[in-house]
């Protein structure tokens, strides 16, 4: 289906879906008044400064998109991928310092983003208010395919509750997660989808380990923290990690992992980078609110490996050093 077609079938949804962000507005902005807020009123956190492998320097910005920046993925050519939440758009960002390009046309309510192994986009859709808290009873919401390069969009799966974060693991199973109810969402490489394969309070930033045996969750509200699931019995997920103390209010987001299989997660109102170490979890950077996700580079050029990069409500996309 090209994008063409693809947003023809969604005409009809587009003004009303608009008067549903618009309706979300007001609460937004009061989470962002919030936010800005919290971090000062209480300036020691549960998770202290990791031992290793902190930033050291200040964060450079390296884009910046007219919009709330939801994921970002990278490719193996060193290009950023990025979906922007209000507007509906993918974005790709060829280097640091070059402008964003706006790929597609308004695909929904975007959630995350990952890079498949033959480099096309997943995209996640149905992430705005009403599909995230009707999601666990009715699952609507789809996962496109998007061509980088073309921009044409086509749906990967269909049937899945409203999508926050994306997952990918090294067999090509997808996990999906619901932010406003409690379903982890699973696509097999065969097209099969189960809309409930697990179940996690609050679900929101999504990984593999990284020998696909274990999905990795955040909880965001209510008793944030870090789940275990297991791939062969999803209906035991395991809590790795909890909050504690003010950290208990840093609405803890995207989530990836670093070199050693280790969960890094971006948090919205404490402004930090946790690492999961153990059974605790440590600050890797600090000083970047209203965090959405954090991703690492690819390949030798452009966003390349070895380099980590953060986005954020406020569009910011910038490389922690």
């Amino acid at each position: 289906m090209t994008l063409r077609a693809h947003d023809r079938t969604r005409n009809r949804h587009r003004s009303r879906a608009r008067g549903r962000l618009m309706a979300v507005t007001p609460a937004l902005a009061l989470a962002l008044a919030l936010a800005a807020a919290l971090p000062a009123a209480a300036p020691a956190h549960a998770a202290p400064a990791c031992a290793s492998g902190t930033a050291t320097a200040a964060p450079v910005e390296v884009a910046r998109i007219p919009d709330w920046v939801e994921s970002i993925a990278v490719d193996r050519r060193g290009r950023m991928f990025a979906t922007a939440y209000f507007s509906g758009r993918v974005y790709r960002i060829d280097a640091p310092g070059r402008e964003p390009v706006a790929i597609t046309g308004p695909v929904g309510a975007n959630g995350g983003i990952v890079v498949r192994e033959d480099g096309r986009l997943l995209v996640g859709t149905g992430n705005d208010l009403l599909h995230s808290v009707t999601g666990d009873a009715f699952p609507v919401s789809e996962l496109l395919l998007v061509e980088p390069d073309s921009g044409e969009v086509s749906t990967y799966a269909s049937g899945l509750g409203g999508i926050d974060g994306v997952a990918l693991a090294p067999d090509g199973t997808v996990y999906t997660t619901t932010l406003g109810g409690r379903t982890i969402g699973r696509v097999t490489p065969d097209g099969r989808v189960d809309p409930a394969w697990a179940r996690v309070p609050q679900p929101n930033g999504i990984a593999v380990s990284p020998d696909g045996s274990e999905v990795y969750v955040v909880q965001t509200t209510l008793a944030p923290g870090l789940y275990r699931i297991p791939v062969t019995d999803p209906g035991h997920p395991r809590r790795w990690i909890s909050t504690g103390g003010t950290d208990t209010l840093a609405l803890p987001d995207g989530l990836t992992l670093d070199a050693l299989g280790r969960p890094l997660i971006a948090t919205h109102t404490a402004g930090q980078i946790w690492r999961a170490e153990g059974s605790a979890l440590c600050t890797v950077a600090s000083g970047l609110p209203l965090s959405t996700q954090i991703t690492f580079g690819r390949g030798e050029q452009g966003f390349s490996a070895g380099k980590l990069y953060r986005s954020g409500v406020d569009g910011r996309i910038q490389e922690i050093r």
